[in-house]
């Protein structure tokens, strides 16, 4: 098997699974010929706590899919969550020196909204322009070729944790990967379940995962606001295993089996069968209770979510309504509690704009892996990341370099 320069790879490092898509790029068209899946262990919430048991279910997600796919891989497109993640929105102006804005103008602009103080131990993961002002004219989505004399720019800044990005890396490393760059979950599912219609009238897109339940707000086609809420599907799983007094292992399979989280739309005569502990009987339960351990925690869980879209004054940027997605939101009712949650029309989120083995990730679980193989086929440079890449000389020398190509 050989590697392929028109392969391009997402790898999700969730809390409860490693997913691989393997994807061939040609003519801007995106076939995936790949798929590998294995249970994540090592991570909490999303984060790393455990390097050694990440590497080894990478390395099988990657070997699988290298099975199915039949090419080696090398370099992946790695996603990043966890409540270490913040997202904020950012200002920059700059004045024109020609009449006409150039590429090196934008980057100067840009450069200037970038110029906020931020921790040391926190590393900038997303520059995202959201809009740019000539002149006091806004909406503007490419300034380069126009006139103008003043240029402002909107962006949003993604930072998170730079030891778990490094951790992260380092993960991937261990297993033979290099990663070409480190994208924010919410903003890769994006690429894969929300159509152009919705990213232009405004939809909030909720990715709820095993350990994480991610926001991403879109607005006329860009990022307005995002957040990292550390509740999951995990969380569901533990309040099952406490409710109903069995273990994790049992309780995911109730909950995958019999799960859902309308109580009212249950008949009182539908029984579950628990397994028995420590050599004990199996039980019967109504299946009842199963819905009321689980509906609290469902609405729990959408109504931080609604806080925060709330605080963020974002809730008139949803017009079009909310997108579910993540493996979490395959539980049976949470699309009806959303409605009621949220009091805007929601639907479930699954990739599409891709070919190839489209049954296989017809899922919303596929939908970060999927987004991160769509991300990567429209990024040209496709460079290895590096956490705090280059010291204050390199910088200032890159800096330099810059400014003497503008001067000649």
């Amino acid at each position: 098997m050989k590697g392929r320069e028109d392969i391009v790879v997402g790898l999700d490092i969730g809390t409860t699974k490693i997913c691989v898509v393997v994807a061939e790029v040609s003519e801007g068209k995106v076939n995936v010929i790949g798929v590998g899946k294995h249970p994540s262990v090592g991570l909490r919430k999303g984060v790393v706590v455990n390097i050694d048991s990440t590497v080894e279910s990478i390395k099988k997600a990657v070997s699988e899919a290298e099975l199915m796919a039949g090419c080696e891989i090398s370099s992946v497109y790695a996603g990043i969550a966890g409540g270490h993640i913040t997202g904020f929105n950012s200002n920059g102006v700059i004045a024109i020196k020609g009449n006409e804005i150039t590429q090196a103008d934008v980057d100067r602009v840009i450069e200037a909204a970038r110029a906020v103080a931020i921790p040391m131990d926190r590393e900038v993961i997303h520059t995202l322009a959201q809009e740019y002002i000539i002149d006091g004219e806004p909406g503007i989505q490419n300034p380069v070729g126009m006139g103008g004399v003043r240029l402002e720019v909107r962006i949003h800044i993604v930072t998170g944790a730079v030891t778990s990005a490094q951790n992260i890396v380092k993960c991937c490393n261990q297993a033979g990967l290099d990663v070409c760059d480190i994208i924010l979950e919410p903003i890769a599912s994006c690429e894969s379940v929300l159509t152009p219609e919705e990213r232009e009238i405004g939809t909030g897109l909720v990715d709820i995962g095993g350990g994480t339940t991610d926001l991403a707000i879109f607005s006329g086609n860009t990022i307005r606001h995002s957040f990292v809420l550390a509740l999951g599907g995990n969380n569901m799983t533990n309040d099952i295993s406490v409710g109903l007094r069995v273990p994790m292992a049992e309780a995911e399979r109730i909950k995958l089996e019999f799960g859902t989280c309308l109580s009212e739309s249950i008949p009182n005569e539908e029984t579950i069968e628990l397994a028995g502990v420590g050599g004990r009987k199996g039980r019967k339960l109504p299946r009842q209770i199963l819905a009321e351990i689980l509906e609290p925690r469902v609405e729990e869980t959408l109504a931080l979510i609604k806080r925060e879209i709330h605080r963020s004054e974002m809730k008139d940027e949803i017009s079009s309504g909310i997108v579910l997605t993540g493996g979490a939101s395959l539980l049976r009712g949470i699309s009806e509690i959303a409605e009621s949650v949220f009091e805007v029309p929601v639907r479930q989120g699954t990739p599409h704009g891709i070919s190839g083995l489209v049954d296989v990730v017809n899922s919303p679980m596929f939908a970060t892996g999927v987004g991160l193989v769509l991300y990567g086929s429209k990024d040209e440079e496709r460079k290895k990341f590096r956490i705090r890449d280059g010291n204050i000389f390199h910088r200032i020398m890159s800096r330099m370099k810059g400014w003497f190509k503008e001067v000649l």
